[in-house]
């Protein structure tokens, strides 16, 4: 019986081994069971840039800049290549946001990632707020169950919910990183942003706690007001240094290249260009291009008898820089001159529009594809921080606690950063810049110049029209600031919108999922936000608006 005993043991063991290694043989070696936490947020962090060079060419420069009037261009309808950043949500960046959750509650010693776990939420709750923008509902507190609790069904939330929701997530991030970091595990290498630095990480989250409340503003400006208290009276505060700043920076980074021009040129609209002229703004040569009147253009035109068209002015000292009508079909003898060139006699043609900077934009682009300039892309910014800041301050909803300065202490840090950062990008660049050396002079007397200091009348206008300005590089953010403002305002005296009449989208179409997953929730949540479910038109996108686009002004009617 005892030889028995030992036999059925080592058959037990042997019969065990065998199971064992026919498990690992037939295990696909090219599949992970557990990623690496380290690889999988640099992977999202690379994928919040890696495809936007698919945005710039059909969103930014094409559609989104246009309708904001930083830029024209021929107009196009929009494109089926259009909303890349809702696959990009649900496909790079929120599965391994979950995945590292999932992994750091597995572990005894969870309390050690505190930090790491936050910052996924800062960054899931960045891109999932920029596809909101565009499309409205979408799935967000129900997505990535599939495979934990076998959810494939979503609801899609209503933004209410969804800002609701990613308040609390910033908020509680805030509240992590704010801590003691000794002891905390980080993400080495992996943190391509920040370098581990977590009190960035929390003023990231704080600026973006004043993105979703300015978004709020239509809707309940209680919620604003609160918002921007909690994040005035943070012990971290809001981005507010350059380091701060979320920029990516790659030397080999190329986005755009030569398809800056895909499809047709850029120009700059004459609204923008004659304010940036008006008060000798350091953007101009960084945001646009000269045409060809420069050096001896006068005596030319004077040999050969010729006068220029009426909409410019040959003694202007800025006279190269022009701009035209944002819809080319209000003033179509002006448009006419962004694609033709003047004939100055002899040899002489002249190109009267100049086009945006396209280096600024594409560092490597046509004959430049050599060179050493290089794409820094700030996608959240210090500026764009000081803005919101004056902009709650002027209308009021500062008081009862220390907002660290006036609207107009915060309209000028916003000025200063702007052009400081603009610069930076345009240095990298290897393009124009707005000042050599430190800009200070040139920066100094852009403040004290009467079109840009406060004078008492307008100075929400003049703290938005900065703010608009400063979005010159983040389509997104521009084009949800004319939505949500109406600003640039139509017969303005300070900063006139151009005439336009062309119906302009307010929103994206979001296409139905595939038949048979999860039809249902995305049909209601269509007919619920009050739209036609599948209607890819202009006049339903421009006329069926997003939540927080309810009770926004028409694009133009500011108050």
């Amino acid at each position: 019986m005892k030889k028995l005993s030992l036999y059925i043991c080592i058959a037990a063991v042997a019969c065990a081994s065998c199971r064992k290694d026919f498990a690992e043989i037939n295990t696909d070696p090219n599949l992970v069971s557990t990623p690496d936490v380290n690889a999988l947020f640099a992977f999202s962090l690379e994928n919040l840039e890696s495809y936007q060079g698919t945005e710039w060419i059909w969103e930014n420069l094409e559609q989104l800049l246009r309708f904001s009037q930083h830029l024209t261009t021929d107009p196009y309808e929009l494109s089926t290549n259009i909303n890349s950043r809702y696959g990009v949500l649900y496909n790079k960046v929120l599965p391994n946001m979950f995945e590292i959750r999932a992994q750091i509650d597995a572990h005894a010693d969870k309390g050690r990632y505190r930090n790491i776990r936050a910052a996924t939420y800062v960054v899931q709750v960045l891109h999932a707020l920029k596809v909101t923008d565009m499309n409205g509902s979408i799935p967000y507190t129900e997505a990535i169950l599939g495979r934990p609790e076998q959810l494939f069904k979503p609801v899609y939330d209503d933004q209410k919910v969804l800002y609701d929701t990613w308040l609390k997530e910033l908020s509680d991030a805030v509240d992590s990183l704010s801590g003691s970091a000794t002891g905390q595990v980080n993400f080495g290498a992996s943190d391509l942003f920040y370098a581990n630095n977590w009190s960035h990480w929390a003023k990231l989250a704080n600026t973006l706690k004043l993105r979703i409340a300015v978004r709020y503003e239509g809707q309940d400006v209680n919620v604003t007001k609160r918002v921007f208290r909690e994040v005035m009276e943070s012990a971290m505060g809001p981005i507010d240094s350059d380091i701060a700043q979320f920029v990516y920076n790659k030397p080999q980074h190329n986005p755009i290249g030569n398809d800056i021009d895909y499809r047709s040129p850029r120009f700059g609209t004459s609204s923008i260009i004659n304010f940036l002229k008006s008060a000798n703004d350091p953007r101009l040569p960084i945001y646009f291009s000269p045409n060809d009147l420069v050096g001896s253009f006068k005596d030319t035109l004077t040999k050969y008898g010729k006068t220029l068209p009426a909409f410019i002015n040959v003694n202007d000292p800025l006279v190269m820089f022009q701009g035209g009508p944002a819809d080319w079909t209000t003033d179509p003898a002006t448009a006419a001159w962004y694609k033709t060139t003047y004939d100055a006699g002899g040899n002489n043609k002249y190109r009267l529009i100049g086009n945006i900077n396209k280096k600024f934009f594409a560092p490597r682009y046509g004959i430049y594809s050599n060179s050493n300039g290089r794409m820094l892309d700030y996608m959240v910014t210090w500026a764009e921080t000081c803005f919101y800041i004056a902009e709650f301050i002027q209308k009021g909803y500062g008081a009862g606690f220390d907002t660290k300065g006036s609207a107009a202490d915060w309209y000028s840090k916003g000025i200063i950063t702007s052009i400081q950062t603009m610069n930076k990008i345009a240095v990298a660049a290897e393009s124009t810049p707005g000042y050599a050396g430190n800009g200070d002079a040139e920066i100094q007397a852009y403040l004290n110049h009467p079109n840009v200091r406060f004078n008492g009348a307008n100075d929400l206008e003049r703290i938005y029209i900065q703010q608009y300005l400063n979005f010159y590089r983040l389509a997104n953010e521009a084009f949800m600031f004319v939505r949500r403002t109406g600003y640039p305002k139509d017969g303005s005296a300070y900063y006139p919108r151009n005439a336009w009449v062309e119906p302009i989208p307010r929103r994206y179409p979001l296409d139905e999922p595939p038949v048979g997953t999860n039809n249902e929730n995305w049909q209601s949540a269509q007919q619920a936000q009050g739209f036609t479910p599948g209607d890819r038109g202009v006049p339903a996108l421009s006329t069926q608006r997003l939540w927080f686009d309810k009770n926004s002004p028409d694009f133009g009617k500011g108050n």
